[in-house]
Formats: C-alpha cells, sequence, structure tokens
C-alpha cells in the first residue's frame, strides 16, 4: 500500500496490498483479484471537491442529503467535532464512491467514528463493492490512528463483508400521491375525525423556514426534557436552515397564537423526511400532532415528493404504530460496525439499564437547565 498526501488535502491511497484491514475484507478483496490491479486512489475530500460530490449524489441510486460535503462544515460549527469525508476516485478521474466520517470523542461515551451521527442515514455510497470496500478500507485506517473503539456505518444496502450489524430500527415510509385531495381520501374514517379535531378547535399550522426556528426549538426542548433527553443546540438547527435553505423547512402548529407542536423537515430528491417532530403534552386533548402531518403531507404533495420518511422507530412500539396508521411501512435500516479488536457492539441508546437512573433525573430538572446543559451532552451521543 502506497499513501502520500500533501497539506492542500490529498491523501493517495493506493491499494497494492491489503495488510491494512481485517481478515474479512481481505477475504473479499481477494475475490476481486481482476479489480485491485486497477490504479485506485482514495483521498479526503476537500471544499474544492464538494461540487463534484453533490453531481456524484445526485445521480447516485443509494445517496442521501447527509452525503453532502457541508454537513461536515455544520457538524463542526455545531458541535465540534472533525470529520472525515473520504472520495474514491476512478482511473479516467470520475468520482466513484464516497464516505463521509464524524470523530466523535469523550470520556462518558467513548472514542469512535459514525457516518453519520445525529441523522438515519449515511454510510458508503459507492458504484460497486470493490469501491465500497476501499473506501472501508481507508476509514478503518484512520480510526485506527485516532485510536477509535468502532466505526459506526448507517447503511440502506447490506454490506457482504462479515461486519456485525444492527437491524432494531426501521425507517417507516408511505408513498405521497399527486394531490392532498387523493391523499385525504385514502385515510380511513377513524384517521381524518382524528384530523378534523385541532381543525375544529381552532388550532393552525404553517410551513417556514428560519422565521419558525424559535417556535420549533420551544416546543423540541421541551419535549426532549419530558423524554429525559438532552437536547441538540439551537444553532445546530439553524446551521441547516441557512446551509440548506432550498430543501430545509419547519412546519408549526398554533392554539391562540401558542407554539404547540413542530417538525423539521428535510427534502432530497423524491423524498421527504421528518427527524424531529415534538408536541407539548399539556395540549393532547387538542391532538395538534395530527395536525402536524397532515399539514407536512399536503406540503410534501404539493412539492411534488412522491414519498414521506416519517423517520426512525423500534417495531412495535408506540411511535411505530402511531406512523403505521398514516399508512407507513417499515424499511430495514442496516447500521454496520468495524470493531476495534473484535469488541462488543457499542450500546449508546436510552434502552441502555445504565443510562436509566440519568434519564429519570434529567425528566425532574428544570427546561431552562436542560437546555444549557443538554448541548454539551448530547454532542457526544450520535
Amino acid at each position: 500500500m502506497e499513501i502520500r498526501g500533501d497539506e492542500s488535502c490529498a491523501w493517495e491511497f493506493r491499494v497494492d496490498d491489503t495488510s491494512c484491514i481485517s481478515t474479512e475484507q481481505r477475504t473479499l478483496f481477494r475475490n476481486f483479484k481482476g479489480f485491485l490491479s486497477i490504479n485506485m486512489n482514495i483521498r479526503l475530500a476537500c471544499p474544492e471537491d464538494s461540487q463534484s460530490i453533490d453531481r456524484y449524489i445526485e445521480q447516485s441510486a443509494s445517496s442521501s442529503l447527509y452525503h453532502k460535503y457541508a454537513w461536515g462544515e455544520v457538524i463542526e460549527d455545531s458541535f465540534g467535532h472533525k470529520s472525515y469525508y473520504l472520495i474514491c476516485i476512478d482511473d479516467n478521474g470520475s468520482l466513484s464512491g464516497i464516505l463521509p466520517m464524524v470523530h466523535l470523542k469523550s470520556l462518558m461515551f467513548g472514542n469512535f467514528m459514525v457516518s453519520m451521527p445525529y441523522f438515519n442515514y449515511g454510510g458508503v455510497c459507492a458504484d460497486n463493492e470493490v469501491n465500497r470496500n476501499h473506501l472501508i478500507g481507508e476509514a478503518i485506517k484512520i480510526a485506527k490512528e485516532l485510536d477509535a473503539r468502532h466505526i459506526e456505518f448507517r447503511q440502506e444496502e447490506s454490506f457482504n463483508n462479515g461486519f456485525p450489524f444492527k437491524t432494531e430500527k426501521v425507517s417507516m415510509r408511505a408513498r405521497v400521491p399527486r394531490s392532498p385531495d387523493e391523499l385525504w381520501k385514502s385515510f380511513p374514517s377513524k384517521l381524518r375525525s382524528q384530523i378534523k379535531v385541532p381543525q375544529k378547535a381552532g388550532v393552525s399550522a404553517r410551513i417556514g423556514k428560519l422565521e419558525e426556528l424559535d417556535n420549533f426549538y420551544e416546543v423540541f426542548s421541551i419535549n426532549m426534557s419530558h423524554l429525559g433527553t438532552p437536547v441538540y443546540p439551537k444553532r445546530f438547527f439553524r446551521n441547516i436552515l441557512e446551509t440548506f435553505p432550498s430543501c430545509t423547512w419547519i412546519c408549526s402548529v398554533f392554539s391562540n397564537g401558542i407554539p404547540v407542536a413542530s417538525g423539521f423537515l428535510v427534502g432530497f430528491k423524491n423524498v421527504i423526511e421528518i427527524p424531529w417532530a415534538s408536541s407539548l403534552r399539556k395540549w393532547n386533548r387538542l391532538s395538534p400532532n395530527m395536525l402536524l402531518y397532515w399539514t407536512a403531507l399536503q406540503f410534501a404533495c404539493e412539492k411534488g415528493f412522491t414519498v414521506f420518511d416519517f423517520g426512525r422507530s423500534t417495531t412495535g412500539e408506540g411511535t411505530y404504530k402511531f406512523k403505521e396508521q398514516w399508512g407507513a411501512s417499515p424499511y430495514p435500516m442496516r447500521w454496520y460496525y468495524w470493531l476495534q479488536n473484535d469488541g462488543a457492539l457499542p450500546a449508546i441508546t436510552p434502552r441502555n439499564p445504565k443510562y436509566r437512573m440519568a434519564i429519570e433525573l434529567w425528566k425532574k430538572l428544570p427546561v431552562p437547565i436542560t437546555r444549557f446543559l443538554g448541548p454539551h451532552i448530547v454532542k457526544n451521543i450520535p
């Protein structure tokens, strides 16, 4: 293996042997000896590569918005984490694979890398299995240099390299028809009745951008406090809205001018996603969350999206059943892991019993304190 670099950003990685990677990877690479003769190079991307990366993910079937180069800047400015964006260049000088990663390190949660943290999607996006495994090989090398204990790849596609994986989470998605009227007619009568509850009570909804950020964060931070979950800093959402102004929105619901529910919308290609949505418990009798999702789905129809992604859920739990009633179906989310020294799969999740006491304590803290302390903790929870 030959690695060359300069201060401008380039690391050139030529795969002449596979000594830097795992046994599983070496076995797989040996099955593609013909491809290994190709002069493939892997390097870290520079800002100058961002347009090429954007063009690549626009035409790739396995890409997501979270593969865009600008996410590294959003995460670094919001949380202070360093990103490593690998790109694969073929003999013709064309981009043929990408892998964005973020390095997280803390005393509480450990030293690891994720592609991509805070979001449901990421991982390797490449033209073929060979390119994908070249990128993984270089990612492992970087992880070892950083003494990271694992890399988490948030994939939609399956790996065939022997990596352990989790499938406990699913993405809930529904087809979106051409018009809101067609969508309304597709709902069962019970769901339509539930949507009419807030409408009859005079609850209103609107969709905006930065002007809705304060309303969103007010509802979101209160809801996270009630759940016992540290809240992201407001600047994280501001950075997203400012960096991706053409494909991000906020949908807010009001009762007498007070924000009672809100959701963050992200659109890419034919899919619109609602990765963060909250409503205030004290207003549950008005069912503001029903108006929130109905308004977001109407917006999806009007904007020409054909798939509505309700976000990830655990099969059979409350959020799963709520999303299912809107016509959403589960799609498997495969999170693969490279583990340093074949360690145990990470368990940085609220379901981990060792965090139960901390969660219960967090629920009892005043909301202003959780808004202050939360960002310092959640930055290290992917």
